[in-house]
């Protein structure tokens, strides 16, 4: 398999993002963060996406994360959010991690490199146990958070209209010393 690295999105990433939102829009499953809007200018999107990695002008509802893009060889294979730190929601519902892979490119292990190299970003952030959810049906997710030693802690009463979430918990120290998932 080609490499898979994360890394910041670019200017150059803009046709295949917009494509990536709308491929997952039919899974009901927000590509970009949940601030973006398709009528701005794409250069001021990653702007914001760069404050909020800085965790400036957030709104109150809101922390720090990193929205990463997954390549391969240049091609924009999925994406990672990776939250600094947990609120109410977040805690609840939402974890530390959240990633996604474009329909095109499922099945291929990207996923689980994802999940591994988004550790390691944790890792680096002072985050030492990382709260990972996905939801109860989830089959898929919850065997790729399993295989990356994802502990369940519990299955919770989803935000309303929403199904029940599975809460995961994940050590980083060993994804900072280059472990990898099987």
């Amino acid at each position: 398999m080609a490499a898979l690295v994360l890394r910041p999105f670019a200017v150059s990433d803009e046709a295949a993002a917009r494509a990536a939102q709308d491929e997952l829009a039919a899974d009901d499953f927000m590509f970009l963060l949940e601030e973006f809007d398709p009528t701005e200018p794409w250069a001021a999107y990653l702007d914001r996406l760069s404050q909020r990695a800085r965790g400036e002008d957030l709104p109150a509802d809101r922390v720090p994360a990193d929205l990463l893009a997954a390549d391969v060889d240049g091609v924009l294979v999925g994406r990672s959010s990776i939250r600094h730190e947990l609120n109410d929601w977040l805690l609840n519902y939402g974890g530390h991690i959240g990633y996604g892979v474009r329909p095109g490119f499922r099945r291929r292990g990207f996923a689980t490199r994802i999940l591994e190299l988004s550790l390691r970003r944790a890792a680096d952030l002072g985050i030492e146990s990382a709260l990972l959810t996905c939801d109860d049906g989830n089959v898929g997710s919850a065997a790729v958070i399993e295989r990356c030693g994802g502990i369940l802690e519990n299955v919770v009463e989803g935000p309303p209209g929403e199904a029940p979430k599975r809460r995961y918990w994940i050590q980083t120290a060993p994804f900072r010393a280059g472990v990898a998932c099987p």
